[in-house]
């Protein structure tokens, strides 16, 4: 079994994440989106590529003759139930529809991919356990779950961060960003545009990242190198693994205390102030700091 850091080695492309005008104008209204189907060559434009204009979709390419590919399948119909159309797991049965998996160039079974608007944004191979594969999931909900359609209709979206929004879907994070700092700078206590400003922080980071550098196995090469654990931090982030990026940052707080704190208070606010992990990780910060 792979573990969570394995979901990174260049699997992650996020500045590739676009909304396509096209699939918003044909997406069906959220009411009618399952929480789980199986993919084949007849749905799998209405049921992939339009729905993921709507929701993140979750896909997994598998084959009854693998353990680890029928608990991933049993473990993310779980999460989609749960998680209450805020994505929808789609499962491609590589052995009865192999002409569908080739759809994704994959090397290995099991793989999950997960894709918004009609993109892949984040994929890895193998089993994990159901923690990772929550947190995995949330990040995907968190990452662009709020600039689909689906979440649109369920909570308008201030005129204000229309501009940043074009740009998220063009894949220029550093537009997105000085629309939220205009808007911060005028609300200074404005939590949304704070938050969104932080999340197109993280993804301007991934994007820029070099692809062919493992950053969680830089980041145990250059211990003393603040770059560095920051874009592991990132990448364990992406990944779903917060608790482990939150670590990470504590543990070299020593290098650079006001640095990594800006860096740690930016990663919190990614995420729901009373989460447990985050509740635990401010009050470890707190004790490494005084």
């Amino acid at each position: 079994m792979t573990t969570p850091h394995r979901f990174l080695a260049g699997a992650i492309d996020l500045g590739e994440v676009k909304a396509q005008a096209e699939l918003r104008r044909t997406a069906a209204n959220t009411s009618s989106i399952p929480t789980t189907v199986t993919l084949t060559m007849d749905n799998v434009e209405e049921e992939l590529i339009k729905r993921s204009a709507q929701v993140p979709v979750i896909v997994l390419i598998g084959t009854p003759r693998s353990p680890d590919s029928e608990q991933l399948k049993a473990d993310f119909e779980q999460l989609a139930h749960k998680a209450q159309r805020r994505f929808v797991f789609a499962y491609i049965n590589a052995d009865e529809t192999p002409d569908v998996a080739r759809m994704f160039g994959i090397q290995g079974l099991p793989t999950v991919v997960a894709l918004a608007s009609g993109q892949p944004i984040a994929n890895f191979e193998g089993g994990q356990p159901l923690e990772a594969l929550q947190q995995w999931s949330e990040a995907v909900i968190n990452a662009v779950g709020d600039q689909l359609l689906g979440a649109k209709e369920e909570q308008p979206e201030d005129p204000r961060f229309a501009p940043a929004t074009d740009a998220l879907n063009r894949g220029d994070f550093q537009a997105a960003i000085d629309v939220y700092e205009e808007i911060l700078a005028q609300e200074p206590k404005n939590l949304m545009a704070a938050q969104a400003r932080d999340n197109a922080r993280l993804l301007h980071r991934l994007q820029q990242a070099e692809s062919d550098v493992d950053p969680i196995a830089n980041a145990a090469a250059n211990p003393t190198d603040i770059d560095a654990q920051f874009a592991a931090a990132d990448a364990e982030i992406a990944a779903g693994a917060p608790t482990a990026a939150f670590d990470r940052l504590i543990n070299v707080l020593a290098l650079d205390k006001e640095t990594v704190r800006r860096r740690l208070v930016e990663l919190f606010a990614l995420f729901d102030p009373t989460d447990p992990i985050v509740v635990e990780a401010r009050s470890k910060m707190a004790s490494a700091l005084y």
